[in-house]
């Protein structure tokens, strides 16, 4: 029998109205198309619990937050639509992440690449150590950071997100991030960036749920469209999968 683990998971737990999602691949927790499915879907769920008034998004383990999409499941998509579908799959969390009515906090505990510098800027307030650099590296697989580009640039704003994406190799410090507003904090450590957390997390669970929940409709002013927005983007990610360069890209760092 194949060991749940190996296929990844998403799991989540409440305590004193804190919910804390957390997803797990063996493989620096990237996020095959299953996977994402199921972040989105949990995350969805949680924003509709009533003994949940504030989230914290996590990963497991202390190296990577997430290596962003699977190679394995890259390399396997053989047609357009199979190619949207699988990039939806991150446009359907940062989705749920934007309509989740609660605060989402990120943690965010090692490197991010891609998608998951894409997850990092959809939640709320986000937390990092000093060992969360970050990477937007699709432009050197042949694709492009178009799915969660207006998330990242969001955050970052145009200049930024651009020196991102288009030095696809290069990563960026935590310090640099916290500098132009990906993350809230930097912490010397997991252990006191979870104190970080904690304390904010406790103070927002005892705040008022309706005040939270206009709040974050202001926040997110100007993203109605993004339904909308993030599958066209989609289809644009999908139809470039499918070309030799990628393919023969994605093989190449594969053998690394």
């Amino acid at each position: 029998m194949e060991d749940k683990r190996e296929q990844g998971a998403v799991t989540i737990s409440v305590e004193n109205k804190i919910a804390t999602i957390e997803f797990y691949h063996p493989s620096h927790n990237s996020l095959p198309g299953q996977l994402l499915a199921k972040l989105a879907a949990t995350i969805t769920k949680a924003g509709q619990r009533d003994d949940v008034v504030v989230i914290v998004l996590k990963s497991s383990g202390e190296r990577t937050f997430c290596a962003g999409a699977s190679f394995d499941e890259l390399i396997s998509i053989k047609d357009k639509q199979t190619g949207h579908q699988f990039f939806m799959g991150f446009a359907n969390v940062i989705n749920a992440c934007r309509k989740c009515p609660k605060f989402i906090i990120g943690r965010v505990q090692g490197k991010a690449v891609g998608g998951g510098v894409g997850v990092a800027s959809a939640v709320d307030y986000c937390f990092a150590t000093k060992y969360a650099s970050v990477k937007l590296s699709e432009l050197a697989i042949g694709i492009g950071p178009f799915v969660v580009g207006p998330a990242v640039e969001r955050k970052l704003g145009t200049s930024a997100f651009s020196q991102m994406a288009i030095n696809a190799t290069g990563w960026y410090t935590a310090e640099w991030a916290k500098t132009n507003g990906l993350f809230a904090n930097v912490s010397d450590s997991a252990a006191a960036m979870d104190q970080e957390i904690t304390a904010l997390a406790e103070r927002l669970a005892k705040s008022s749920p309706e005040a939270q929940q206009l709040l974050k409709k202001v926040c997110w002013e100007g993203t109605e469209h993004w339904d909308e927005l993030l599958a066209e983007r989609a289809s644009m990610s999908g139809a470039l999968v499918l070309s030799d360069f990628t393919v023969q890209a994605i093989n190449q760092f594969k053998t690394k």
